[in-house]
Parts: structure tokens; C-alpha cells; sequence
């Protein structure tokens, strides 16, 4: 699923990159948390871009957590200039996990969609502060279990690992502070 949206972004990319902006982008609430994330966003028209952000994270600050996500978005500028002032977004969101609570074990992956509101300010010609805030459905598949139970050897069916639970989430999706460097 990973790679569909990548080949999906790229292809984009190479349609529309004529005398397009191209903006770079990082989440500074996620690198203040230790989650390392990158963002390429681009001009499809007068008032919409199109984006994707990749976010990946392995036991920040030494907690049990691991993940890595893709999320494409599609934006909508009230304004009528792309990446200034208002928009809403529509995004996907794929990626898997692998995190410890209290004991308990949620190792799986989800998908879903959702919705983005947000507000960009133009800090100078090239840079811009993005600060935006979703909601969508994310379902998910994980194998869930307590630390110390034999979860591999008591699910394993043919030899392959069965996830036991499955549902969806209301998540919020993208949620943050994005400072935004526009390279043309």
C-alpha cells in the first residue's frame, strides 16, 4: 500500500512538474518528539496542492514504540493562492506499529482517510508556518496481547502469525506545526 501511494505521488509529480511551487516541509511538534518526518507538497492549480508526508519513529525518548507512515493530502486554498492563508484537506494514511501500554502489546498496521483544516502564514518569499488539524477513520488489524504471553506459538496458523483483533478508529490524523521551505 506504501508503494502505490509513493509511485501515486511520484507520477503526480512528473505530470504536473512544469513551473510548479514545490514546497519541503517538516512537522516541528514531531521532531520535538523525537519522530523523524519529511513533507513535499506541490501546486496542482490556482487554489490546491497536492502532498505527502512520510513520519517514522523508533523508540523516542526510550519508549516502547515503533512506526512508520505515509500520509498523501490533497489541499484546497480559500484564498485562491496555493500554500497561503486558509484550507481543508483531504489525506489517506497508511503505516504500521508496534507499541507497549502498560503491559499490553498492539503490533499491526491500519489505513483509513480523513479530513484536514488549517492556516499557512508566508514568513518570508520561501518560508511559511503551517498549522493544521485533522480527524478520519482509520482501520486497523494488529495482534494484541500481554508482555510474556506466547503470542507467536499460540496464534500461529501454517506458520504464519494471526492478528486477533480488528475495528476502526476516530483518530485524529494530522495534527501540528509545519514549517514549510519552498524550493521553486
Amino acid at each position: 500500500m506504501k508503494r502505490f501511494f509513493l509511485a501515486l505521488t511520484m507520477c503526480l509529480f512528473f505530470i504536473h512538474g512544469k513551473a510548479q511551487m514545490l514546497a519541503v516541509n517538516t512537522d516541528v511538534a514531531f521532531d520535538a518528539m523525537a519522530v523523524q518526518n519529511l513533507g513535499l507538497e506541490m501546486t496542482t492549480g490556482n487554489s490546491s496542492t497536492i502532498g505527502v508526508s512520510v513520519l517514522y519513529a523508533n523508540k523516542p525518548y526510550n519508549k516502547a514504540i515503533k512506526f512508520a507512515l505515509v500520509q498523501p493530502e490533497w489541499r484546497f486554498y480559500f484564498s485562491g493562492r496555493p500554500m497561503h492563508s486558509h484550507f481543508v484537506g483531504l489525506c489517506a494514511i497508511g503505516g504500521t506499529y508496534d507499541f507497549t501500554n502498560k503491559g499490553k502489546v498492539r503490533d499491526g498496521y491500519g489505513a483509513g482517510i480523513g479530513i484536514t483544516f488549517g492556516y499557512v502564514w508566508n514568513l518570508t518569499k520561501s518560508l511559511s508556518l503551517d498549522i493544521h488539524g485533522g480527524l478520519g477513520c482509520i482501520a486497523y488489524r494488529q495482534k494484541e496481547y500481554y508482555e510474556g504471553d506466547y503470542y507467536d506459538e499460540e496464534y500461529t496458523v501454517n506458520g504464519n502469525v494471526k492478528a486477533n483483533a480488528s475495528g476502526y478508529w476516530l483518530l485524529p490524523t494530522k495534527i501540528g506545526v509545519s514549517l514549510s521551505y519552498i524550493l521553486k
